[in-house]
Formats: C-alpha cells, sequence, structure tokens
C-alpha cells in the first residue's frame, strides 16, 4: 500500500503520510474479502492517522468522485456488521464518522442513516444492532444537526431503539440511551418525541434505570434522565408515572407508586460519588420546576435521609448538587415535620466543617444558604440542637465563617448567626453561653465590614529401655492388631493412643532402631502402626469433612514416606525447615517434610507436644514459605495440619513478619473453600482474627465456620454456669478476642445479616454476653453506627415481602435491644439513635401485626428510646415516632389485636402474641404522656374502644397478667388526660354493661363521662383481684402497677366528683383486701404496694379502712427498720405514706 509500487493508481492517490499510503490500494483492500483482518486493521488505522492529520488531501482525493465515496462509505459500513473484533469496530466507527464530516455532504448522513434503517429491520438479533447504535451516537456527537434530521426525516429509527431498550443486553442499552440522549438534547427531538416519550419510552426508560447493573449503562440513562428533566411536561410524566399491569407483576420493578424518587434514592447507596452527584443533581432538575408539588414525592421516599449521609464525602460536585437539593426541599413544610432535618443536622455540620478547609467560596456560600434556610424555617416544638457537641460544632462552624477573609462568605455567615440565635434553638439545656458569646463578639467585629452591601507413660519409659528390637516389634504389632480385633473401639483405641505419647514413642524407636536400612520388619511395623493411627484419628476428629478421596490420599502419603523417616525429632524438625533444589524437584523431601506435619498434626491435637513450641512455630513458617517460593501446591490436609500447628504454638513464637502474612494469605487465597484448612479450635480462630492482614481477608469466613461448628446449647450452659471471667472466657475463647479487637464485632454483625438463622442466633449469644460483661461504650457507638448502616440497607433493597420473610433480621433487632439495654441509665441521644429511631419507624410500618418476631424488638427499641434519656433528646424522640405515620398505623392494628386474637390455652403463659401487645399499649401510653407533655404535632391518630379496654380489666377473659398491666399503664395514661389528647380518639358509646337492660345516664354518670359508675365499681373489684393475684404471686412489680392504677382512677373521680371518689375509696371491701396483703408475715407493712395503698386510704380520709393504730404500727416497724437498708421502692413509698399522715 506504499505509493511507489502499488501499481497502476498513480502518483494522484498517494497520501503524504510516513510511510506514504495509496488511498485506491486502501479502499481496495477494505474490500477485498480474502484480505486478512490484521491487514484490514492495519489499513483502518492508516485511513484514522491520515483523517485526523491529512484531512484536506483525503478529502480533494475523494469528494469529486461521488461513486468512490458512497463504495468506500459502503465497504466500512458492511464490516461494521460482519467484524466482531472490538478494536477493528472501534477503529471502522471512528474512520467512518471522520470521513463524513469531513466531506461536509448530507448525501452521505442520509446514505449511513438509510443502510442503518435497512440494517436494523434485517438484523436476526438485536445483539447485531450495537454496532448501528454506537455509529449513530458517534454521528450524534459530532454532527450538530443530527438529531433533528433523525427525528424529522427518519423517526423510523426510533421505534428500533425502543426494542433496543428491552433487550436484554446492557451495553445495547447503554447505546440505545445514549442515542436518545442525544435526541431529546435537540428542541426538534423534545418536540416530535414528545408523544412517544409518553406513550411507549416513559416506563420503560424508568425500569431501565431501576434495575441497570454496569456502570455504562447507569451514566447513560442518567444522561438521557437529565435531558428530560428540563422540560416541565416530562418532569410531570416521570414524576406521576404509576406502574403499569406488566410492570405490577414484575417482581424487579421498583416498590411504590413514584418509581423516579425511589430508583435515585437507589443510586444515592452505590457509594460511587459520581452517580450520587448525578442522581441528586437530577433531583435538584425536577424539584426546581415545582418543590411543592414534587418535593412530597421525594419526602415520602425518605431521600432527605440519604442526601444528608452524602454529605461526609470529599466531593465538591456531589456536596453541591446535595446543598441545592436539600435547598430546593426547605420549600416544603413536610421536609421538617417528618424530622428529616433532626436526622441530618449533625452531617450537615460536619459537612460545612470539611467544606471550609476546600478553597470553594461558591460551596462555602451555598452550604451556609442551607444551614440558614433549616435553621429559619424549623419548627418551634422541635429541637435541632439538644446534644451540647453538635450545638458546639455549628458555633465553631459559623465563627470560622464570620470571620472569613472573602466578604460574601462572611455575609451569609452572619445570617446563619440570626437564624442561628432564635430562641428555640438555643435554650435546650445546657446552654453554651460561653461559646455563644465568643460567637457574638466575633460577629459584632465583623460589622464594619459587612456594612456595605455583605487468640501408658509408663510403657513409654519401659519400652525406651527396651534393648531387643524383636520384643518391641511384637508389642507395637500387638497394638495394630487391636485396630482391627475390635473395630467399634478403634477410634477411641487410638484417642487414647495417641493423647499417652505413642506418636512420639514410635518415631524414637525407628529413629532408635531403624537407621540406616536397619530392622526393616520393625520398620514395616511401625510404620504401618502410625499409618492406621492416623486414619483412625483422622476419621474420629473430621466427622463432618470426612472426605475418601482426602483419606485416600492421606494413605498413600503415609504408607509411601513414613518407611524413610527415621530420623530424630530434632532432625525431622531441621529437615521440616529445608528447602529443596532449585532446578529439581526433591518428590522424597517433601514425602518426609509432609508425613512429619500429619503426626504432629494428630500429636499435637491429643496433648503430646513434643517439640518446642517456638521452634516449631518457626519451622513449619519456614515450610511455608519454602513451598509457596517453589510453586508446590500443597494439599488441604497438609495446608490444615501446618496452620493448626502454626495457631497452637504461635503464643510461644515470634509473630509473622509481612512475608509471612503475605505468603499465608496467597496459599489462602488458592483455595476454593476456607473450610478444606479449618480447624475448629480456639487458637486457629485466635491466629485468624489477631492478625489484621488475615482478618480483613478471611475474618468473616473463619467466624462463620466458628459459629457453624460450634455447639450453641452447650456454649449457652456453660455461660449460665461459669461466674467468674476467666471461667466464661474459657467456655466461649471469643469473648477475649472480641475485648482486645472490637472491629471484630462488625463482622460478626454481617454473620448477623447473611449468615442462617441457626448461626445468627449462635452469634447474638455471643454478642450478649459480650455486651453483658463488657463496659465499653465505644462498643455499643460502633455497633449503633453499623446497625444503622445495616437497616438503611435492608430498607431501601427490600420490599415489605421480603423483609417479612427475612429469618435474620428479627436476630438483628434483638441485638440492636441488647446494646441498647446494655446503655444503663439515663443518656442523651446522639444523630446515630435519631438516625436508628427513624429506620426502626420505617421498619414497623412495613410489617403487620403478625410479624411478632421482628415488631417486638422494634417496639421494645422504641420504648426504651423514650424512657433511657434526658427531657430535650425525648422531646426529639417524640417528634421522629409520632412524623411517622406508618408506625402509628401499626401501632392502630396492633392495639386492636387485642380485642380479635383468642386466648391462649395456657393463660399463665406470655405468648408471642401477646408479648406483643403488651409492648404495643406500653410504648403507646409513653406517646401519650410524652405527646401531652411536649404539645409535639401529631400526624396520625389512633382511636381506642374505651368499652373494649374497660372490660378487658375488668372480666380480664384469660388475657395474661401482664398484658393487663399494659393496658393499665394506658388506662393511667388516659385517665391523667382526662380522656382528652390530640393523640387519641376515644369511640364506644357511654352505655350500661348489661346492653339488654340500657339504664338511663344518672347525674354521677354525666359527671363522670366517658366513664359511668357502674364501669367504675366493676374497675375497681378487677383491681382488687387483680392486686390480691399478683401480691400471692410475689410480683412487686405488678401489684405496684396495679395500685398505681387505682391511685390514677380516684384522682380522676377526685377531680370529676369529689363525693363519688370518697365512696370508691372507703369501700369496706378495701379493708378485706389489707388485710388479705398483710398476711405475709412479719413487716408485710414494708411493701411498697401495701404502703401506697394505705397512702391512698389517708390521703381521702378512709377511716374505716385504715385506723389511727394500724398509722401507728406502720410508724413503729418503719422507726425499727434501717432506711439504709430498705429497697428505693420501699423507701420511696415511705416517705410518701408519712408524708401524707402529716398533712393530715
Amino acid at each position: 500500500m506504499a505509493a511507489g509500487p502499488c501499481g497502476g493508481h498513480g502518483p494522484r492517490w498517494a497520501l503524504p503520510l510516513r510511510p506514504p499510503l495509496c488511498l485506491a490500494c486502501a479502499v481496495e483492500t477494505l474490500g477485498d474479502g480474502s484480505a486478512s483482518l490484521v491487514r484490514k486493521k492495519h489499513v483502518l488505522s492508516r485511513l484514522q492517522d491520515a483523517l485526523a492529520w491529512q484531512a484536506l488531501p483525503v478529502v480533494q482525493l475523494l469528494a469529486p468522485d461521488e461513486r468512490v465515496c458512497m463504495h468506500l462509505i459502503g465497504t466500512l459500513f458492511g464490516m461494521l456488521h460482519s467484524v466482531e473484533d472490538s478494536s477493528a469496530l472501534n477503529l471502522l466507527v471512528e474512520v467512518l464518522v471522520r470521513l463524513v464530516v469531513e466531506l461536509k455532504s448530507e448525501q452521505y448522513l442520509y446514505c449511513i442513516l438509510d443502510e442503518s434503517q435497512k440494517e436494523l429491520c434485517k438484523a436476526n438479533t438485536m445483539r447485531s444492532s450495537l454496532p448501528t447504535f454506537s455509529l449513530l451516537g458517534k454521528l450524534a456527537d459530532a454532527i450538530p444537526g443530527f438529531a433533528e434530521i433523525v427525528v424529522v426525516k427518519h423517526n423510523n429509527l426510533v421505534d428500533h431503539l425502543l426494542m433496543g431498550l428491552t433487550y436484554p443486553n446492557e451495553s445495547i442499552k447503554a447505546a440505545v440511551c445514549y442515542l436518545y440522549g442525544k435526541l431529546y438534547s435537540s428542541p426538534a427531538g423534545t418536540e416530535r418525541l414528545s408523544g412517544h416519550f409518553e406513550e411507549r419510552l416513559c416506563g420503560v426508560f424508568l425500569n431501565t434505570l431501576g434495575s441497570a447493573q454496569t456502570k455504562e449503562l447507569q451514566v447513560n440513562c442518567l444522561g438521557l434522565l437529565k435531558e428530560l428533566l428540563k422540560s416541565d411536561h416530562f418532569v410531570s410524566i416521570l414524576m406521576n408515572n404509576a406502574k403499569t399491569e406488566e410492570e405490577t407483576e414484575n417482581p424487579d420493578f421498583l416498590e411504590g407508586e413514584n418509581p423516579l424518587p425511589l430508583v435515585l434514592k437507589k443510586l444515592l447507596l452505590t457509594r460511587d460519588e459520581m452517580l450520587q452527584a448525578a442522581s441528586s443533581h437530577c433531583m435538584a432538575a425536577v424539584l426546581v420546576h415545582s418543590p411543592s408539588r414534587y418535593a412530597p414525592a421525594f419526602i415520602h421516599a425518605d431521600v432527605p435521609e440519604f442526601l444528608f449521609e452524602c454529605l461526609l464525602c470529599k466531593s465538591e460536585i456531589l456536596i453541591w448538587s446535595v446543598y441545592c437539593c436539600l435547598l430546593l426541599l426547605t420549600e416544603e413544610r413536610l421536609f421538617f415535620s417528618k424530622c428529616h432535618t433532626v436526622y441530618g443536622i449533625e452531617s450537615l455540620v460536619r459537612s460545612l466543617q470539611g467544606v471550609l478547609l476546600l478553597n470553594n467560596v461558591e460551596l462555602h456560600k451555598q452550604g451556609l444558604l442551607l444551614f440558614t434556610e433549616i435553621l429559619k424555617r424549623q419548627p418551634v416544638e422541635i429541637k435541632l440542637f439538644t446534644n451540647r457537641g453538635v450545638c458546639i460544632e455549628a458555633i465553631d462552624v459559623l465563627m470560622e465563617t464570620v470571620n472569613c477573609p472573602v466578604l460574601e462568605v462572611a455575609v451569609e455567615a452572619v445570617k446563619a448567626v440570626a437564624a442561628f440565635l432564635r430562641k428555640d434553638h438555643v435554650s435546650s439545656p445546657p446552654v453554651p453561653y460561653e461559646e455563644l458569646q465568643k460567637l457574638l463578639e466575633a460577629v459584632l467585629k465583623r460589622c464594619a465590614d459587612l456594612s456595605p452591601p455583605q487468640s501408658i507413660k509408663r510403657h513409654a519409659s519401659y519400652l525406651e529401655r527396651a534393648v531387643s528390637p524383636s520384643v518391641t516389634e511384637v508389642f507395637i504389632s500387638a497394638l495394630s492388631t487391636l485396630f482391627t480385633v475390635v473395630p467399634s473401639m478403634r477410634n477411641k483405641f487410638s484417642k487414647k493412643l495417641a493423647s499417652s505419647s505413642f506418636i512420639r514413642l514410635t518415631l524414637e524407636l525407628k529413629a532408635r532402631f531403624c537407621s540406616v536400612q536397619s530392622n526393616p520388619v520393625l520398620n514395616h511395623t511401625c510404620s504401618s502402626f502410625l499409618c492406621s493411627l492416623c486414619l483412625n484419628l483422622y476419621s474420629a476428629t473430621e466427622k463432618t469433612r470426612t472426605s475418601s478421596q482426602e483419606e485416600q490420599e492421606m494413605s498413600e502419603l503415609l504408607q509411601k514416606g513414613l518407611p524413610q523417616l527415621n530420623y530424630t525429632i530434632a532432625e525431622s524438625l531441621l529437615l521440616l525447615s529445608e528447602t529443596p533444589e532449585p532446578f529439581f524437584l526433591d518428590q522424597s523431601l517433601c514425602s518426609h517434610q509432609h508425613c512429619f506435619v500429619l503426626l504432629l498434626y494428630f500429636a499435637y491435637s491429643f496433648g503430646d507436644r513434643f517439640v518446642p513450641d517456638a521452634e516449631l512455630f518457626l519451622a513449619v513458617r519456614n515450610f511455608l514459605l519454602s513451598a509457596q517460593d517453589h510453586g508446590d501446591c500443597l494439599p488441604p490436609h497438609i495446608l490444615r495440619a501446618a496452620f493448626y500447628l502454626l495457631a497452637v504454638c504461635q503464643d510461644k513464637g515470634k509473630a509473622l513478619d509481612v512475608r509471612s502474612l503475605s505468603t499465608i494469605r496467597r496459599i489462602l487465597d488458592n483455595l476454593t473453600d476456607l473450610s478444606l484448612v479449618y480447624v475448629h479450635c480456639p487458637p486457629l480462630l485466635k491466629f485468624f482474627l489477631c492478625y489484621p492482614e488475615l482478618m480483613g481477608r478471611f475474618g468473616h469466613q473463619v467466624l462463620q465456620l466458628w459459629f457453624s461448628w460450634e455447639d450453641c446449647k452447650q456454649t449457652e450452659v456453660e455461660e449460665s454456669d461459669f461466674g467468674s471471667s476467666d471461667q466464661l472466657n474459657s467456655a466461649n475463647p471469643l469473648l477475649p478476642i472480641l475485648k482486645s479487637n472490637s472491629s471484630i464485632l462488625l463482622i460478626l454483625l454481617d454473620l448477623v445479616c447473611s449468615s442462617s438463622v441457626e448461626v445468627a442466633w449462635k452469634v447474638l449469644m455471643t454478642l450478649r454476653t459480650f455486651l453483658e460483661r463488657n463496659e465499653d461504650v465505644l462498643v455499643c457507638d460502633l455497633l449503633r453506627s453499623r446497625f444503622l448502616q445495616i437497616l438503611q440497607q435492608l430498607l431501601v433493597e427490600s420490599s415489605s415481602a421480603t423483609l417479612q420473610a427475612n429469618r435474620n433480621l428479627p436476630v438483628l433487632l434483638n441485638l440492636l435491644f441488647l446494646v441498647q439495654l446494655r446503655s444503663k441509665g439515663i443518656r442523651e441521644l446522639d444523630s446515630t439513635d435519631f438516625k436508628l429511631l427513624h429506620q426502626v419507624c420505617n421498619l414497623c410500618g412495613k410489617c403487620r401485626p403478625r410479624d411478632t418476631d421482628l415488631l417486638q424488638p422494634s417496639l421494645n427499641f422504641l420504648y426504651w428510646s423514650l424512657h433511657q434519656t434526658t427531657p430535650c433528646s425525648q422531646q426529639r424522640a417524640v417528634a421522629v415516632l409520632l412524623s411517622s405515620v406508618s408506625l402509628l398505623e401499626l401501632l392502630q392494628k396492633v392495639l386492636e389485636c387485642t380485642w380479635l386474637w383468642s386466648p391462649p390455652s395456657r393463660p399463665a403463659s406470655l405468648s408471642s402474641e401477646d408479648a406483643l401487645l403488651c409492648s404495643g399499649w406500653l410504648l403507646v401510653a409513653s406517646l401519650l404522656l410524652y405527646q401531652h407533655r411536649y404539645n409535639t404535632e401529631v400526624h396520625q391518630t389512633l382511636s381506642v374502644d374505651l368499652k373494649e379496654v374497660l372490660n378487658t380489666v375488668i372480666f380480664r377473659n384469660k388475657k395474661p397478667i401482664l398484658l393487663l398491666v399494659s393496658i393499665m399503664q394506658f388506662l393511667r395514661a388516659v385517665l391523667r388526660q382526662n380522656f382528652s389528647s390530640a393523640l387519641l380518639v376515644i369511640v364506644g358509646q357511654n352505655t350500661a354493661l348489661n346492653a339488654a337492660q340500657p339504664q338511663p345516664s344518672s347525674v354521677q354518670d354525666t359527671a363522670l363521662h366517658p366513664l359511668a359508675m357502674q364501669q367504675v365499681f366493676l374497675l375497681v373489684v378487677s383491681l382488687q383481684n387483680l392486686l390480691v393475684h399478683v401480691q400471692l404471686q410475689k410480683d412487686l412489680l405488678l401489684s405496684q402497677a396495679v395500685v398505681a392504677c387505682l391511685e390514677t382512677l380516684v384522682e380522676y373521680l377526685y377531680v370529676k366528683n369529689q363525693d363519688v371518689a370518697l365512696h370508691v375509696a372507703s369501700q369496706p371491701w378495701h379493708r378485706f383486701l389489707l388485710f388479705t396483703l398483710l398476711s405475709g408475715g412479719q413487716k408485710s407493712f414494708l411493701q411498697p404496694a401495701v404502703l401506697r395503698l394505705m397512702t391512698l386510704f389517708v390521703r381521702y380520709q378512709s377511716s374505716n379502712i385504715i385506723s389511727q393504730k394500724e398509722i401507728s404500727q406502720i410508724i413503729q416497724e418503719a422507726a425499727e427498720a434501717s432506711i439504709a437498708e430498705l429497697p428505693e421502692a420501699t423507701s420511696h413509698a415511705l416517705h410518701l405514706f408519712l408524708s401524707q399522715v402529716r398533712e393530715q
């Protein structure tokens, strides 16, 4: 193809390249069917160079002859669909595009479009259309008016694009999305393809974006979406798109009525900052059209929480996109009432801290603007800064920005300070007065600048003294015979021999009598004995994975190698560390080494440690290094023995160096399954977990194997029996390892999520014991953070049905509750706690009342979150819970199940359903109390049938005592609020209990509304009977709960009608009740329930119930008792009683 010898084409076809290129020869070569692909690729490469550097000579040669141009274009287009080599295809596309661009004639573009249409019509499969779509996309990039030409004159191509988008090949989908994006980027494309999008493309595109797996397809889909979101019409279609019947039947289609927010939220979870930035950019592109119209869909999809999470990244582009998106969301009140700002305020403050380290003024301003808008619009009743640490961090950010030398940043900072100094932001104690003072001083100092614009022995001894090899041979032979004479006992017999040092003994006999090929009969007998002993031990100890193939390989190795292994133990140890010659394979040495490693393994497994640990550790390490350096592929049973020996000797040897750890890692990486070399013993577990290089790569697999092999019931019994820490660590060797390396906890949490339910429960048991005995607060914080990530992932990627079917999720939730119970006393909730509250609320909203295993730990978590915190955090927690409509709807269904579920056959036992009802009633009672206390905004009310509640307590109906007491806690809450609550709607008419004979409403009934007198008396009698019942069971906690309900009832009656209250308090039955409670023996008066009951009678002047003599007796008993030794509940009740007596 050089210009000189090309033949008769002449010099005019020569192109000035080095070496010269004959254009005519190039065209002929490309059209020659017999030419090789390599030759054609060479020609294409030369043509590419010519068009890139010598385009003008090429055009001057081709342009005058239309026939040659059409022939060349046709040839190139034909090759596009006959060549499969990807590099050749790329060259073809590049040359075609450059050729059309340089020729500057629309007829050649039309030619390609016509041929593309024909090719797409006749394609046998859509896969063969990929080159065509790729070519069209490149042409769209290179030719400005391409999109208009396609949609106006070749719009039949669009139907093929839609078919490509439904084809199950993401490369084709990516090419199609790219071309669609180019078409919709032009005004003509937007106008002419509007109907196509609305009627055909929208649903298919959303499904494609939601199920995209490759980065290429995700990026191209987002590119198309970005163009579509420029049109208000397309935004309306995308945001109002409902699932079709076909999509509803598709299990892969996104859950929810509006898929676009869910798709974009899913992309935020990818941890790919480019995709996250594109996703948030698209959200902002939607919201900018109408925040009030479109923001609720994103808020209900919980998008804001994931946007706040993205703020912890380092990408300026992503942070800017998230700031813009959140700023638009602040225009919707729902953004605040759903407590998203409570969830994300700490992330925003930390983001601003990081942003201020960057040299990006616009990013500083945008972040401050977002902070200001949140501060300005935050509802007064929902506090943002109850955590002093976050508040101080916010002040530090404001201080730094106020002092910023860039005036525009300082202006925005002063606006943020003004919003921050709102009373409800800085009134939560403890108020950081010193920091606030410094902030104000900094603002005043800048005023002038801002003014302008702003882990048998005796048999051996006998044989060692024996002189005759023949006697030794008879004895060893007799032992071997016992293996076959009593087959049922051979495994037990083998274990006894191994634990009595017979492996060491036999090796020493071989070294003493059989070296230098002497005493071959004794050598054979000893070797056969050791072989049988090892194989018996193998079958006895490897029951769970005994492999006939592995056993056969081991047998062949021992039979071949043991007769040659006649060295002393010290010599064998040196042999183990020896390196084979580099240029030939020393099979004999390898065989000796492998046999000795196996013998050591079985001996050490049964306590016969006849080699110093430090020396053995070094020898085994060198053995593994040598094998790896020479490319030897050690069989699994040898590796298993070697790793076991390393593990049991590691405490006496030096820590492995980087090279050794790298070698071990490479060896393990080449295994198909780590279980092939796993030995269930504490030292091996510690070995893998004490080296970060091994734990990071294999820790998950090792712990999975550990718990799979561990006996859960045995561990549970052992843990309950052992009181001391040393005994417990011996029973569960993972505990001390956990204490020294708490990061292993994260692996255990992953096991809870990904393992079988059996393994997950074993992990839970271990973590429970660890949490009960470990006082490290940081461990709980670490677990809570990881819990949050897991719940976020589960809730985003799982549907309601998937969550309900997840058998490991209840284990995870139980563990979360255990972590919470580990936190003793009152503590302030941090941002992670509030995020967990939010996620658990969402989880509850996706459950049914029958999902007791999920709901029980979840409701317990919510309940204790309300009660184990400070008032300020409590107020925010109540706001978070009450903002979750789905949680309240679930609680409504749980309460209703109290009347619907039939009682158990054994009412004394608490079924899982009843336990859930208890948690539900207790949580609702707490929400009623704290909503009233803090006047929290209510988004969804609860309704309760008062008649059903009263009848349950009055008639009991085989309900468990604990459930009755839980309902009484609810009853106390509504009585305290006079049955008036913004959260609760009381339903049911106030009629007599005997519906067949309704009584007319009396004056008392009217005063006590919604209670009736008959209900009051029946309720009092029921509480009296219940109090006797729980007192006989010695359940002091329940008895106090019953008395508390009686106290609240009488208080309510006293407010409504004093005569009725005094009448109820002086009922003669109370005195019989008091005698019954006092029949328990000496000092029966000094019981909390009895003291509180008598305090009630004294308060309401019931002298017929408790006399002055009895009051004096109580005072006498109290005087004789040691107040300091009384329980806290008794001491408190006695104090109340004495105070009440003093007031009378």
